[in-house]
C-alpha cells in the first residue's frame, strides 16, 4: 500500500511536471535571417539601389559641371574685374550648396522610403512568427540572430523554416 501510494505520488508529480513543461514551450528564431530572405526585402533593397543610383548620377553631375566651371573661372580670373570674380565666386558657392541640398534631399528621401517600406515588412514577418507560434502551441519566441543577446541555449524548436513556409517562401 505504500509503495501504491509513493508510486502514485510520482506518477502524478511526473504528469505535473510534464504538464508545466508543456506549457512553457519556448522557440527561437533568427529574425535577421528571415527579414533577409523574405522576397519584399530583397525588392526593397532593389529599389533604394535603383533610386540610390539616380541620385548619385544627378548628384556627380552636378560636380562635374561645378568643377569644369570652376576650371574656368581660374583659368579666366586674372583677366576679370575684382567685381565679377566676386560675383563669380558667389555662383561656385551657391553651386556646392545645391549640392550639398541635393545630398541632403537624397538621404532624407532614402530614409524616408526605407521607413515606409519596412514597417509593413515587419509586420507581416511579425504575424508570421506569431501564427506559427500559435499553431505549434510556443509561449515563447526568442530572437536568435547575432548581437540580440537573447538566446543563451538553443536546443529549442527553431520555427524558421516553418516561418518561411507561413510567408510563402
Amino acid at each position: 500500500m505504500k509503495h501504491l501510494k509513493t508510486l502514485l505520488l510520482v506518477a502524478i508529480f511526473t504528469i505535473g511536471l510534464g504538464g508545466v513543461a508543456n506549457a512553457q514551450k519556448v522557440a527561437h528564431i533568427n529574425t535577421d535571417k528571415l527579414l533577409a530572405e523574405m522576397p519584399e526585402t530583397k525588392a526593397l533593397k532593389a529599389e533604394l539601389d535603383k533610386l540610390r543610383t539616380t541620385y548619385r548620377s544627378d548628384i556627380e553631375g552636378m560636380f562635374k559641371k561645378l568643377d569644369a566651371k570652376i576650371k574656368k573661372y581660374e583659368a579666366e580670373g586674372k583677366t576679370q574685374t575684382q567685381e565679377v570674380n566676386v560675383k563669380r565666386a558667389q555662383e561656385v558657392q551657391l553651386d556646392r550648396q545645391k549640392i550639398a541640398q541635393a545630398e541632403q534631399t537624397m538621404n532624407q528621401e532614402m530614409a524616408k522610403r526605407y521607413q515606409e517600406k519596412t514597417t509593413p515588412i515587419l509586420k507581416k514577418a511579425e504575424d508570421a512568427i506569431k501564427a506559427v507560434a500559435a499553431e505549434k502551441g510556443f509561449i515563447y519566441v526568442l530572437d536568435a540572430s547575432p548581437g540580440k543577446g537573447l538566446l543563451v541555449y538553443d536546443k529549442g524548436e527553431d520555427i524558421l523554416a516553418a516561418v518561411k513556409a507561413k510567408l510563402g517562401f
